[in-house]
């Protein structure tokens, strides 16, 4: 059976797409370096199709979905895996002092802090970065709109299936399922998407303009955050950053978000791809600057 890309609910991914785009890939390359990976439909093509994948993203948890589905060979979780997580009573830890009433209710926040507190009990990294994962995934989709830059007063209005149905039509009730019931649902969607496809992958979680040199490979691909578009990805996804790093944090550098330094930025990307054979971009027709 050909493993398939998991759902992952990331804003800009690729996965429709994923299989065209490494259509044009020269049949000469043996290696990629997807170096925005994002939600990595790229990295996961790219590994069905037998290159060797360095995957980077600044985004931590985009790191623990390249961890678990791009460098993970063989690694899954278990029934006993999944006792340990879900074991023992809410806890009132960094989401619930930080969050709470913020993006999720109070008693929700200490289900995550628990959940949290449990990861690291698993007995690898793989598995932890499988778990993150799949904590990502049950987080998005209690999160209305899939991501974390709403007000509160928005996300209980949302989350109010009569509010919501007489709205939009539909009740979107799995905003309010649990946070195990999402992982549940999912948990063996990701197991199976663990393969082995016999190369040494190495997933990244860096700056790009820092990791760009490190790695050798034959293509690069690139798909940055595009200018003059909805692109603030630390204001989608920042939250759970912060929620594996117990910790606030700041949004990147090198965001790609300003059109007043978007030009230098690509100046400088471009000129540290010299080693590169071949470059693809991913690009916006409505991204600043142009593609002329």
């Amino acid at each position: 059976m050909i493993p398939q890309f998991p759902n992952v609910n990331f804003i800009g991914n690729k996965e429709k797409i994923a299989a065209w785009i490494t259509s044009f890939f020269p049949p000469d390359a043996k290696s990629i370096f997807d170096a925005f990976a994002g939600g990595n439909s790229i990295s996961y093509q790219s590994k069905l199709a037998g290159l060797q994948v360095f995957s980077n993203d600044i985004l931590r948890i985009n790191y623990m979905i390249s961890k678990a589905l791009i460098e993970n060979k063989s690694e899954r979780l278990s029934m006993k895996d999944i006792d340990i997580i879900f074991t023992g009573e809410p806890v009132k830890g960094f989401m619930y002092e930080n969050y709470a009433n913020v993006f999720f209710f109070p008693e929700e926040c200490m289900q995550l802090d628990l959940y949290r507190e449990n990861i690291e009990k698993l007995s690898s990294d793989y598995k932890k970065a499988i778990a993150f994962s799949l904590l990502r995934r049950s987080m998005i989709r209690k999160m209305p709109y899939s991501r974390f830059n709403l007000n509160w007063e928005q996300i209980t209005q949302l989350r109010d299936e009569q509010y919501s149905y007489e709205k939009y039509q539909r009740k979107r009730a799995y905003h309010n399922k649990s946070f195990k019931k999402h992982f549940l649902e999912n948990f063996l969607e990701y197991n199976c998407a663990v393969f082995d496809n016999e190369k040494e992958n190495k997933a990244f979680n860096e700056d790009v303009f820092e990791v760009l040199e490190k790695v050798e490979a034959d293509i690069v691909y690139l798909d940055p955050p595009y200018t003059g578009t909805m692109n603030n990805y630390f204001g989608f996804y920042g939250l759970i950053d912060e929620y594996i790093l117990s910790e606030k944090k700041q949004p990147f550098e090198h965001h790609f978000m300003d059109k007043k330094t978007a030009i230098q930025l690509f100046d400088t990307l471009f000129s540290k791809l010299k080693k590169y054979k071949y470059w693809f971009l991913s690009y916006n027709n409505s991204s600043f600057p142009t593609k002329e």
